[in-house]
């Protein structure tokens, strides 16, 4: 009983004071509910499929958005769980819940070694640098095909659950956990660090910050994020192929978060919510012109909304205290922590 009373409490006090809370808690109850609702393959594979590329997104955010390390070739870390993945699976019979974590490590692994060598690098040379790691590992992977399966990939992965129902629950939950997890990340003392050594970087090294450290702390917790992804969708679809390294796999979490709002977490996750079952959907209506509308599409919000979908729409439904800072409701003519004036 005293739990519920907290439950109701904060529900109460934190979450309904403000339109975007409600809105993440709203959507957080449709997906845990939508197997009740309906358990149609193909909704809940597109539902699978958009929670673990928003987790994609998210690991991207961390990277660029809150630290401002540019890369161009996230691939490396989803095509590494993946691959690593499907190599456990295929050849030594492994559990997922074997090669899943393992896959994750190697992906963090990965972050790592990517980042000692361009941590001297910055901006548009380092961006560049990481776009090169994705195109090595497919080298590796045409050079051994025996091994890697070529350009055919890997085929004999187990699936994570017996039931697409179970695959949802599983996969939707792991995705929720990490994204809140770096979303925590973010807000922490370690976000801010990141922040600071994304906005100047000379500053927080004369400031006595080991920046280094911290960099290599990002790709690593970038990688592990992306690669736990590349685990769970290699098993999801029961395949890790080359087009799990190519360029395409790199550039979609970049669109996904500058479409959503870069710097933010729940920004990329309302981009890869958006636009890839927008995507899927032109897909069935108009394949021809998919492309093109979707340029258009992403056009339109580089033009109008220039921070991101999510970010304008939580501008438009909140403002913050000219006094204390806390945001409140739009509609609200006092705010809610110091009872300042907020009409104009």
């Amino acid at each position: 009983m005293f739990y519920l009373r907290y439950f109701t409490r904060y529900l109460r006090n934190e979450v309904f004071v403000l339109p975007s809370r409600s809105l993440v808690l709203a959507f957080a109850v449709v997906l845990a509910m939508l197997p009740v609702l309906t358990q149609d393959a193909y909704v809940l594979r597109l539902v699978i499929l958009t929670a673990l590329f928003s987790l994609y997104a998210a690991s991207w955010d961390l990277l660029a958005g809150y630290a401002g390390q540019i890369s161009l070739g996230h691939a490396l870390f989803f095509g590494t769980g993946a691959y690593a993945t499907a190599l456990l699976s295929a050849h030594l019979r492994l559990p997922p819940s074997v090669t899943v974590p393992v896959g994750a490590v190697g992906a963090t692994l990965a972050g790592l070694l990517v980042g000692v060598p361009c941590l001297r690098l910055r901006r548009h040379y380092l961006a560049l640098a990481t776009l090169a790691f994705p195109l090595m590992l497919i080298g590796l992977v045409f050079m051994f095909p025996g091994f890697s399966g070529g350009e055919g990939g890997i085929w004999r992965i187990s699936r994570l659950a017996p039931s697409r129902v179970q695959e949802y629950y599983l996969i939707v939950g792991v995705a929720a956990v990490l994204v809140i997890s770096l979303w925590k990340v973010g807000s922490s003392r370690l976000g801010l660090i990141f922040h600071a050594i994304r906005e100047d970087e000379v500053a927080v090294r004369a400031s006595g910050i080991d920046t280094v450290r911290y960099k290599l702390l990002a790709f690593a917790l970038s990688g592990l994020a992306a690669g736990t992804t590349g685990a769970l969708y290699a098993h999801f679809t029961r395949i890790a192929g080359p087009s799990n390294l190519d360029l395409f796999m790199s550039f979609q979490p970049i669109i996904w978060t500058i479409f959503g709002g870069a710097a933010t977490i729940y920004g990329p996750v309302a981009g890869a919510f958006v636009l890839y079952p927008v995507l899927d959907l032109l897909q069935t209506v108009v394949p021809k012109y998919r492309m093109l509308l979707f340029a258009l599409l992403i056009l339109f919000i580089l033009r109008f909304m220039p921070q991101g979908v999510a970010i304008w729409v939580r501008d438009a439904l909140e403002r913050a205290c000219p006094s204390c800072r806390v945001r409140n409701a739009a509609w609200r003519k006092r705010c809610r922590a110091c009872g300042a004036d907020l009409q104009p």
